[in-house]
């Protein structure tokens, strides 16, 4: 039996041992004929030491030829009969079938999605997933390998084409986007948890701290908008008579900026909410004035040059500094990033709903591809075996089994050996007893 290309040393060791122990039988065989010739008065002990040899090179050859024509054919040339031949090289001459067999054992016993479902049913992922992020030593090694991949990925994809990627992807995504249902539920949100009265309060007192800080500039806004109403010649009329028009006005907008600060449910105040109400509901409606002017703004805003052009620059800049910074040793976004990974390791490992709910998405996923996907990594691990070169496949299988198989041959020796001596021993008795 030859042995195949790149054997592993257990196989060789094997054969050289199962090689051993049949030219070891073999020539005691050989001695012993001798010495039944040399020997006439130890004949009867000799003939049943000649039978434990001859059972020994039986056992032994028997076992080569068994282990042998799993692999090749033994015979070479020789014109033997048909029923011989076709029990040679049983694994190549069956290797669509073992590929078929292996295909099935793989999806029946690993990919089939009742036995994913019942693997996945049994284990908790999110929990060993959260404890091994929440390590700081794991989640360093993510933070270094995003470190040192994601500025690679910048550098062959290039910062410009991800730049128009992202500007055609994402303008486009946005003009098929009717921004209406997302402002409408924008404003509901910030309606219905009062963030309005809080973003109010503070912008009413921004106005009014800046109107007391900075008088002059406001009787210049003062005189700007006298001018745009049309009455600053009455203004400045009621100034010669010694009435500031524009001081009265300053003081009144301050007295009711002081007011509403004051008073939650100042009626300046309730209209503000109440307009906003009717403009949420507005735009809840797709086809109404509001909603249509806000997507044409949207539109018109999307189609500007400069939009476009300020959309790119953006994401360039953005890119080269998360790039840039990634680069340094002390990197602050790697370091901010580790962080996050390690708190979101810890609230996966200690919030048992969240668990509940990743491991139940998991397993939902896992079933899923399985179900679809299950028949097409059969169909791949299959094909790929149908096209091994077939000793290359001999090869494979003769290095992972080849050594066992070979010591079955010095078994067939030794235990051959044994039951002619003892088919022997029984021989001499029974001629003895006769």
């Amino acid at each position: 039996m030859t042995t195949p290309r790149n054997a592993s040393p257990n196989l060789a060791r094997s054969k050289r041992f199962a090689t051993i122990a049949l030219v070891i039988a073999v020539l005691i065989w050989l001695a012993l004929m001798i010495a039944a010739k040399l020997l006439p008065d130890y004949v009867w002990l000799i003939h049943i030491l000649m039978l434990s040899a001859e059972a020994g090179v039986v056992g032994g050859l028997a076992d080569w030829y068994a282990i042998t024509v799993l692999f090749r054919n033994p015979f070479g040339r020789l014109p033997i009969p048909k029923f011989l031949r076709d029990h040679t090289a049983i694994i190549p001459r069956n290797k669509t079938r073992i590929a078929q067999s292996m295909g099935r054992f793989v999806q029946e016993n690993f990919l089939s999605p009742q036995v994913v479902e019942k693997s996945l049913a049994n284990s908790d992922l999110s929990l060993f997933a959260g404890q091994w992020l929440a390590k700081p030593e794991n989640s360093r090694q993510v933070t270094q390998v995003l470190q040192q991949t994601l500025p690679k990925v910048f550098d062959f994809v290039g910062q410009e084409q991800i730049g128009r990627f992202i500007q055609s992807n994402s303008v486009q995504w946005v003009k098929n986007t009717k921004v209406n249902a997302l402002a409408s539920e924008m404003l509901h949100a910030v309606l219905d948890n009062d963030f309005h009265q809080d973003v109010l309060q503070r912008g009413l007192d921004v106005v009014h701290v800046w109107m007391l800080n900075h008088p002059e500039d406001t009787r210049e806004m003062m005189r700007k908008l006298f001018k745009e109403l049309g009455v600053s010649k009455f203004a400045k009329g009621a100034s010669l008579i010694g009435i500031d028009v524009k001081q009265r006005s300053i003081d009144s907008m301050v007295e009711r900026l002081e007011a509403m600060l004051a008073d939650p449910d100042h009626p300046w105040r309730l209209n503000i909410e109440d307009s906003a109400r009717r403009y949420m509901q507005d735009l809840s409606d797709p086809q109404s004035q509001a909603s249509l002017s806000l997507n044409r703004a949207k539109d018109a805003l999307l189609d500007s040059p400069q939009v476009l052009n300020f959309i790119s620059g953006a994401v360039v800049i953005l890119f080269d500094a998360v790039k840039h910074d990634l680069q340094q040793e002390n990197s602050g976004i790697a370091e901010n990033l580790r962080l996050a990974i390690m708190q979101v390791g810890q609230n996966i490992a200690e919030n048992s709903q969240v668990r509940d709910l990743l491991n139940a998405r998991i397993a939902t996923m896992a079933v899923t591809l399985s179900d679809q996907y299950s028949e097409k990594v059969i169909r791949f691990i299959s094909e790929r075996i149908h096209e091994w070169d077939s000793q290359e496949m001999i090869d494979k299988i003769e290095n992972e089994v080849g050594g066992d198989l070979h010591m079955i041959r010095v078994n067939g020796v030794v235990v051959g050996a044994f039951i002619g001596l003892a088919l022997g021993i029984i021989r001499a008795i029974v001629e003895y007893a006769i």
